[in-house]
């Protein structure tokens, strides 16, 4: 019987993978927003603190003239500042009720000014706005007033404002390569958490080789070296096979113990009344052939139900067949029957049953013997092996029978012609014991002209 691989969501190799892969995006996402916001605020910090350096300069070089003008004692240093539209501008507005716009401002802007909230900080404090440029570019913008010391009643309101994209740009250029970094970085974790599983998970897969052989009948416990944490498992595993097999050898003993109890008294029986005449003593011995074959059977039947129960039942098919021929052609010589095997599919060695040797000799025996006993010169034996399955075919050369009494004659005590020897139960054991393994037997037309009775049973 074929066993289905395991649905994704059962499979641990699964859970793992995908725990870890969840668990490493986590991390890495998280590591890779932290980092990118600790950059923004540095880069951030940077930009204001420029700014800022700008603003001082200009509020150290401002003045105001004999006219009340202001002006600069001297350039400010940062050659952007004399660069039209360079993204660095000053700018120096006049504060108060009768406030002026650019009464003073860096060649930069050229012939624009700069449109400012209309706030009013308080002397010596500093506003930070965003605001549009002289191309419509965006805008960092740091204010301060001042009272200059020549003309204090008339306070000069300090700008200076800077290209937000030299605060924005760096912060984009390093997202770009974190998130490639990252992925790198995600990948090889992805890559080592696989091989980890993979090895990981290594002795799981011995262990399963090391029931295939045990099923197979290869080997009857568990062998090889495994991890401390799997060991414990392999032992238990080991345990209960040996514990199997000793269920299994007590019930053969008890199967036999019974069947030698119950046989003498019934062969004393059957003796006694073939001794004597009449009616009670051929009642006595019919009733006693009635009993004796259902022991047979039933016996048969718990022997077979007991070792399907054990893992590792392996027996090769040819020896059981030949050995059986050599029987046959003893028992049916005065016929001069001619009985051998036709072929067998592949490597012999390889065709074996997976069962106990004395169901597969029951089954054979009784479908052999019923060809022999109804083929007028020939029976052939072939087999086969394929998709866990091996098929035996046993052919005669005699009457055969109609389609429509082909399947009663595996009911018990149905027999195909009176006159000939028999109890009727043979073949209603076969099909007992070859359902009991998983297989079925069937009777078909044989190509010799008579019947062919086909037996399909486990392979090992």
């Amino acid at each position: 019987m074929s066993v289905s691989p395991p649905a994704p969501r059962r499979s641990l190799r699964v859970r793992l993978l995908v725990g870890s892969l969840v668990w490493i995006m986590g991390a890495l996402t998280l590591t890779g927003c932290v980092l990118a916001d600790l950059f923004r605020q540095h880069v951030a910090a940077r930009f204001e603190a420029e700014l800022r350096i700008h603003l001082d300069q200009l509020t150290a070089n401002i003045e105001m003239a004999v006219d009340g003008v202001p002006r600069l004692r001297a350039e400010l240093s940062d050659p952007r500042l004399h660069r039209p539209y360079s993204g660095l501008y000053w700018q120096v507005d006049q504060a108060g009720p009768e406030a002026l716009v650019a009464t003073l401002r860096s060649r930069s802007l050229w012939d624009a000014t700069l449109r400012v909230p209309g706030d009013s900080p308080k002397d010596g404090e500093i506003h930070v706005h965003r605001i549009g440029g002289p191309d419509e570019e965006p805008l960092v913008m740091m204010e301060r007033v001042i009272a200059p010391a020549e003309g204090p009643d008339r306070p000069l309101r300090l700008i200076v404002a800077a290209d937000e994209r030299g605060m924005t740009d760096p912060v984009r250029e390093f997202v770009g390569l974190l998130v490639i970094a990252l992925g790198m970085l995600a990948a090889g974790l992805v890559v080592a958490v696989a091989l980890q599983v993979f090895f990981g998970l290594a002795p799981l897969r011995q262990l399963r080789r090391g029931l295939v052989e045990v099923r197979e009948g290869r080997s009857r416990r568990l062998d090889g070296a495994f991890p401390s944490e799997v060991q414990p498992l392999v032992d238990e595993l080991n345990t209960v096979l040996l514990h199997d097999a000793e269920v299994v050898a007590r019930a053969r003993t008890q199967a036999g113990n019974l069947a030698h109890a119950i046989k003498t008294p019934l062969a004393v029986l059957g003796n006694a009344a073939a001794r004597e005449q009449g009616v009670l003593a051929r009642l006595v011995a019919e009733q006693v052939a009635t009993a004796q074959r259902q022991v047979d059977y039933h016996l048969a039947r718990a022997r077979a139900a007991a070792a399907i129960q054990v893992p590792g039942l392996r027996t090769p098919l040819r020896p059981v067949v030949e050995g059986l021929l050599r029987v046959m052609r003893r028992v049916h010589a005065e016929r001069n029957l001619q009985i051998g095997i036709e072929a067998f599919a592949g490597d012999a060695s390889d065709v074996a049953f997976r069962g106990e040797e004395q169901d597969l000799q029951e089954m054979l025996g009784n479908l052999v013997d019923n060809a022999c006993k109804w083929a007028k010169s020939r029976v052939l034996v072939s087999a086969s092996a394929g998709d866990g399955r091996v098929v035996i075919l046993i052919d005669d050369d005699g009457p055969g029978l109609p389609p429509v009494e082909r399947e009663a004659m595996f009911a018990r005590g149905v027999r195909a012609d009176e006159q000939m020897p028999g109890s009727g139960l043979g073949l209603g054991i076969v099909r007992d014991l070859a359902q009991l393994y998983g297989g079925d037997v069937a009777l078909v037309q044989s190509p010799a002209g008579g019947l062919r009775a086909m037996l399909t049973l486990p392979a090992a």
